[in-house]
């Protein structure tokens, strides 16, 4: 890899992290051809797959079917903020197929096994158009045509499928949310001069990996064996946030708020009260404004973000129960 060409009008020390962010492409790259040469090799009865979108990415997506019960619905999940559709994911979708549904995942732009700068959102409506484009091909296979489907979405995935709906407000059957980033906690908020800079340095430097955050790993997992785990995901997004994603994101949190009472598909809602990622409060302002007769909210005591990866197996199990017992009810319709 070339050395980044020395630009006048930036100091050494940007200079410095240009050339570093150059090298950790290319490590990242590496990375990430290793894990995908893994990832194809393996779960060879299931459907795994690269597809060029409109947009000219290759775009990685895999899918999981009951292997003797009828299917029942279509289940699309929309991923979190540096996460993939593979690792952690590869349980909760083996836990719905066995359940009766078929289980759609795919990574963005940008995240996972697909295509693009890793952890870069430049428009957060284009990535939106993305996931519509996909899940629009698999519900329209003759073999899902008619049977229901619903949006699945965790943490800045659950702010993708809101969008998704308020797109396509009569194209599913409900959306399943968990820990939806319809605002970001309080405490993981930049002040208003950090959003200011970030503003100013979107324009010029939009890739730079200079925004502070906290350990979302330390905040977002109750069990610590499972948060030791997540350090073994090495295609998870964990630097800093580039500077034109966090504004992205953080631009999208404010549009939802003023967007909630036009969400009218039926919901589930579920949201950990020691979550300090995304704020559970919102998620109770979500369930009063929206404007869905059907819609359901479960808080859960001592949770953290992560109800599905990241708390004690009995926990999980229990999340579970809830969520396939409202899938089964809202299945039959």
């Amino acid at each position: 890899m070339p050395k980044a060409t020395k630009f006048p009008d930036i100091s050494d020390k940007l200079q410095k992290l240009l050339d570093a962010d150059m090298s950790h492409v290319a490590n990242r790259r590496r990375a990430r051809d290793a894990f995908k040469d893994v990832q194809l090799s393996i779960d060879h009865c299931l459907f795994k797959s690269y597809e060029v979108n409109s947009r000219g990415f290759e775009i990685f997506s895999k899918s999981w079917l009951p292997k003797t019960s009828p299917l029942k619905a279509v289940v699309c999940f929309c991923h979190g903020y540096g996460d993939t559709c593979t690792f952690f994911f590869e349980g909760i979708a083996r836990k719905l197929a066995s359940s009766g549904y078929g289980v759609f995942a795919m990574d963005y732009v940008g995240f996972g096994l697909s295509e693009g700068l890793h952890g870069f959102v430049p428009s957060f409506e284009k990535l939106v158009d993305d996931v519509i484009e996909h899940y629009s091909k698999v519900k329209e296979k003759p073999e899902f045509r008619a049977l229901p489907s619903f949006l699945f979405g965790q943490s800045m995935g659950g702010a993708i499928a809101l969008k998704v709906h308020l797109k396509q407000p009569h194209a599913w059957s409900g959306a399943l949310l968990i820990a939806p980033m319809c605002k970001i906690a309080d405490d993981m908020l930049p002040s208003k001069f950090v959003t200011r800079v970030l503003i100013s340095l979107a324009k010029v430097l939009p890739k730079k990996k200079i925004v502070p955050q906290k350990d979302l790993a330390e905040l977002a997992f109750r069990d610590l064996r499972k948060k030791d785990l997540a350090a073994y995901n090495v295609i998870c997004y964990t630097d800093k946030p580039r500077v034109g994603t966090a504004l992205e994101l953080l631009q999208t949190t404010q549009q939802l708020e003023n967007q909630l009472q036009e969400v009218s598909l039926p919901l589930l809602i579920l949201h950990g009260k020691a979550d300090k990622v995304t704020d559970p409060l919102v998620s109770k302002v979500l369930y009063e404004k929206a404007n869905s007769s059907d819609k359901k909210l479960n808080l859960y005591d001592d949770a953290y973000h992560c109800l599905l990866e990241g708390e004690p197996d009995e926990d999980i199990s229990r999340i579970f129960e809830d969520i396939i017992s409202w899938l089964d009810e809202h299945s039959k319709k």
